[in-house]
């Protein structure tokens, strides 16, 4: 039985909380969070009774966790990460995995040097939907893909502690914390692009919405995104993408019901089956996870490698850091009104 202790429980980490409630081999040691009476509470909502600590120093000597899950504001990810690697234990670490790129060539070098196992929290590589279109574009069935637009939009967010999400200096704003996912899904699907030319709207909270154009070369496909959460704050959450192929279309929207179809070989519109993970894959089979979707998935996946000592192939510190780059690019082409090369290296 592996011990994981939770640093930051806010929203993400009472997530994190309730998924590893649900998944064999590992249990809560303690939490770590520096707003005791709020943690409490939540501690007291999700019944956790375990050790409440302020610091990763104390939670590492007296908890003697194997893992450490780091859901704390994104300026704190280095400092986290490189304390709990050094100290010999696994990490999983929420996106972005960092600010900057020193930061994630720090991590990125002592994950390396560690020998422990490193994951980071690109749950969109995991999410159920994007898994059946992945499998499909791999299968060949509808033919090579011609292009795919993916969008990412929410109402500005207004429950991080102190607001740290609207602050670009802690957060990177809009473009590094919610736009990251789908700049990841396309390095994940198709590769790092040579170029990329960004436009965008800049306010309080930075770049707060961003739309791009990857450049893939002659012979790939037209890629395009946009994220932003420069909306109402009750506007919502919607993740989105339409592909089309030679041979068909897919369309993805979070908000419709079926999420995901498929148009193909002259053949109607219908549902593109997908695999959701469900209660009875849990250690207890309580609770509804399917709701969870690519946060089950992630989080069962790195338990998984842990409990093997397995390296994760997927949503590794290189591939979160190649990620990462490609976003600071797009913000700067924003930020320039150039069209600018994505690094080939950390």
């Amino acid at each position: 039985m592996k011990k994981v202790v939770i640093a930051g429980f806010g929203f993400m980490g009472t997530m994190h909380a309730q998924i590893y409630n649900q998944l064999r081999g590992v249990r809560i040691a303690g939490i770590i969070d520096t707003h005791p009476a709020k943690a409490s509470k939540s501690m007291v909502g999700l019944g956790l009774k375990v050790p409440l600590y302020s610091s990763l120093k104390e939670a590492l000597a007296d908890a003697e966790p194997d893992i450490v899950d780091i859901c704390l504001p994104t300026h704190w990810h280095a400092r986290f990460a490189v304390e709990a690697l050094r100290a010999g234990r696994h990490v999983f670490c929420e996106k972005p995995l960092a600010l900057t790129r020193n930061e994630a060539r720090r991590i990125a070098e002592a994950a390396k040097k560690s020998g422990t196992i490193m994951q980071v929290g690109h749950c969109i590589r995991f999410w159920p939907e994007y898994q059946a279109f992945e499998s499909l574009v791999r299968s060949g069935r509808a033919g090579k893909l011609l292009s795919l637009t993916l969008q990412r939009r929410a109402g500005r967010p207004s429950y991080s502690v102190g607001d740290w999400l609207n602050d670009s200096a802690l957060s990177g704003g809009a473009s590094l914390d919610l736009h990251i996912h789908d700049v990841d899904y396309i390095h994940h699907l198709i590769g790092r692009p040579r170029t990329v030319t960004s436009r965008g709207t800049k306010d309080y909270s930075g770049w707060s919405h961003i739309f791009t154009t990857y450049d893939f070369g002659p012979n790939g496909p037209t890629v395009t995104s946009e994220g932003g959460w420069n909306y109402p704050a009750q506007w919502g959450f919607q993740m989105a993408f339409q592909a089309v192929f030679e041979k068909g279309t897919v369309e993805f929207d979070s908000t419709a019901n079926p999420t995901l179809t498929l148009t193909i070989s002259g053949r109607p519109r219908q549902p593109l089956p997908f695999r959701a993970p469900k209660a009875g894959e849990s250690s207890t089979g309580a609770g509804n996870v399917s709701s969870l979707g690519g946060y089950f998935n992630e989080l069962k996946s790195f338990v998984d490698c842990v409990r093997r000592g397995r390296a994760p192939q997927v949503a590794t510190p290189m591939q979160a850091a190649e990620s990462l780059i490609t976003t600071l690019t797009e913000i700067q082409s924003a930020a320039t009104g150039k069209t600018l090369s994505v690094p080939a290296k950390l």
